[in-house]
């Protein structure tokens, strides 16, 4: 039974004998002897663990607490491996949070030591190693929270007493933990550090509305009116009252505005952002069409999107400085296979195999200018097509050739007929001329006058060689100049046997026709034309 009584002892609820409490933090001492695993069990029963010491202020916090009270107290630190490690800071030493960072430590002693160690503070602030397993003097613990109360300002004649969720007790906190108490015995009054619901933490009560003016404004965060024996709070412009009836929000908090809140007295409107409407519910924002709403907004292609719209051109234009540019004429255009732009517009062209159709421009049709090419066949339903002047090939069973059709062999020309790969021409004898494709009429004399008749002018026919003439010959360069050279050679013989002839017959007679004086000379033979030899004789 001795033994039971004392295990009931060791795990009773233990009360702090001293606490400290900042604004996120609360260190409390408990002096109860137990072994490092007890006290921890202890801290985390409260909601908190055994004191972690990684700063100066923390060491702050235990001076306070000891109050000149000697003994020693667990931390919480433990060794993880089985030896200390002099060199670290921690010297393998392990918080109890699971990590090993700090920023301060103050060993007592820097030996190695082996086995189960746990960590010890005493009045002179030094850490010192023991065994976990002996009971310490007491234990430090360590609460965590992310808010708190601060400590209700003080009132004549109030005295109020606080009381923390792990039982601190007593009424010189700075700062309270969340779900502490303060108790006014002189109002009969309980307050509670809860949060409110438009965040942050508050003294409250679980009546709602006032308490009386003189304890903290009422708990009004506005202002605290009384009015007989009945405290009330108000809030200013722009806000009201939630529904504690003391602390204020805004009317737009938790308001269901898709977009923009405004407050309007102590109500709300929403509205939404520029091209967008408000719903028929008054909370939800629709987007505007703006297309729809604004005619020609664009100047050809406008597209509504979140909130606004944008401008887009058609096929062949381009949007330059917000206008839409034409950079091509073929979008308009009604052609059936290919189109290339021109500088005055755009021209249609055909694919391979086709040509443009003369009578509709913008139209192609098959087209050969061989005897023999392949045929269009359609590969669903197998049908073969040809271009105009050419038929299948009957001949060899081959329904995807066309061969060129003769058609001078089917008497269309009245005279002369010359056929082509898909087509044929006629031809007139002299005297005749073409009257349409086919027939030939005889020309009249009024047609032969020319553009003196001034009823007709037949069209030069264009005469068909029988044979096909001589390609020209290029003479080589040394032909030429020996030609040349022959040419002018016999130019000047004819030249100077024109000047001989010339000067025989124009010689005066006495030059020519006399005897010598000498009697020895012979005599020249050549005779005397004219008397005048013999008068020349007598002189002589």
């Amino acid at each position: 039974m001795a033994i039971a009584g004392l295990l009931l002892l060791l795990w009773l609820p233990v009360a702090p004998s001293g606490t400290q409490c900042l604004e996120h933090d609360c260190f409390s001492i408990f002096w109860a002897r137990r072994p490092f695993a007890e006290a921890s069990a202890a801290c985390k029963r409260g909601g908190g663990h055994l004191m972690t010491v990684r700063s100066t202020v923390a060491e702050d916090a235990i001076a306070v607490l000891l109050q000149n009270r000697s003994g020693h107290l667990w931390l919480g630190l433990h060794l993880s491996p089985p030896c200390t490690e002099p060199a670290q800071r921690l010297r393998g030493f392990q918080w109890v949070t699971g990590d090993h960072h700090t920023d301060y430590s103050n060993w007592a002693s820097l030996g190695r030591r082996c086995g189960e160690r746990c960590v010890t503070v005493s009045q002179e602030l030094r850490w010192e190693e023991r065994h976990c397993k002996e009971p310490a003097d007491g234990f430090l613990c360590e609460y965590n929270y992310a808010g708190s109360c601060p400590r209700l300002p003080p009132a004549e004649g109030l005295f109020v007493t606080y009381t923390t969720p792990f039982g601190a007790q007593g009424g010189d906190f700075l700062a309270l933990p969340p779900h502490s108490t303060a108790i006014i015995p002189a109002m009969r009054l309980e307050l509670r550090c809860d949060e409110k619901e438009s965040g942050g933490l508050c003294w409250g009560c679980a009546t709602p509305g006032a308490w009386p003016c003189r304890l903290a404004n009422g708990g009004c965060e506005g202002t605290c009116h009384e009015e007989g024996d009945r405290p009330h709070c108000s809030c200013p412009d722009g806000k009201v009252l939630e529904a504690d009836g003391r602390n204020c929000r805004s009317p737009c908090a938790g308001a269901p505005c898709k977009h923009h809140c405004i407050v309007t007295g102590t109500t709300f409107i929403c509205m939404c952002d520029s091209g967008y409407q408000l719903a028929a519910d008054g909370s939800s924002c629709e987007d505007d069409d703006d297309c729809a709403m604004v005619p020609r907004l664009c100047e050809q292609v406008c597209v509504n999107t979140e909130g606004g719209f944008e401008c887009h051109c058609h096929l062949g234009y381009k949007m330059l400085d917000g206008r839409c540019q034409l950079i091509s004429h073929c979008y308009e255009a009604p052609c059936e296979q290919q189109c290339e732009d021109v500088p005055d517009g755009y021209r249609c062209s055909c694919v391979a195999g086709y040509t443009v159709d003369p009578q509709v421009p913008t139209r192609c049709m098959l087209h050969c200018n061989r005897s023999q090419c392949p045929a269009k066949c359609d590969p669903h339903t197998r049908s073969c097509e040809c271009p105009d002047g050419f038929v299948l090939d009957e001949e060899t069973n081959s329904e995807e050739t066309c061969v060129d059709m003769n058609e001078c062999d089917m008497n269309y020309c009245q005279y002369n007929c010359t056929n082509h790969p898909g087509g044929y021409e006629c031809h007139c004898p002299a005297g005749y001329r073409l009257f349409d494709k086919n027939d030939c009429i005889k020309i009249s004399e009024e047609d032969e006058e020319g553009e003196f008749s001034g009823d007709f002018r037949p069209e030069p026919q264009t005469p068909i060689p029988s044979r096909t003439p001589p390609k020209a010959v290029h003479l080589h360069p040394g032909v030429l100049v020996g030609i040349a050279v022959g040419v002018l050679s016999a130019a000047l013989a004819l030249l100077a046997l024109g000047y001989h002839l010339a000067k025989k017959c124009c010689r005066p007679p006495t030059t020519m026709d006399y005897k010598c004086s000498s009697p020895h000379e012979k005599e020249m033979g050549l005779q005397p034309v004219t008397s005048g030899c013999a008068a020349s004789g007598q002189k002589l």
